[in-house]
């Protein structure tokens, strides 16, 4: 027997606006660690600046689909 998530509505709406509002975000500051000079060297590569804050932004996207996924299961 499978229990779903039991969880108050008011806290798996908090879960999701959080997942929308990290989806929305942190792909807008990427686009900002882009366009910032530090983000590439001399040659037009990408630095250690740019993949740390790709990487930052990679995770806190997974983070925000895993919360928002919780969210509508709580819902559901």
């Amino acid at each position: 027997m499978t229990v779903g998530v039991q969880l108050p509505v008011v806290w798996a709406v908090v879960l999701v606006v959080t997942a929308l509002w990290n989806l929305l975000i942190w792909p807008r500051f990427l686009q900002r660690v882009a366009k910032d000079p530090r983000a590439r060297d001399a040659a037009g590569r990408r630095t250690r600046f740019y993949t740390v804050h790709a990487v930052l932004v990679g995770v806190s996207l997974l983070l925000a689909l895993a919360v928002g996924v919780l969210g509508v299961v709580a819902l559901v």
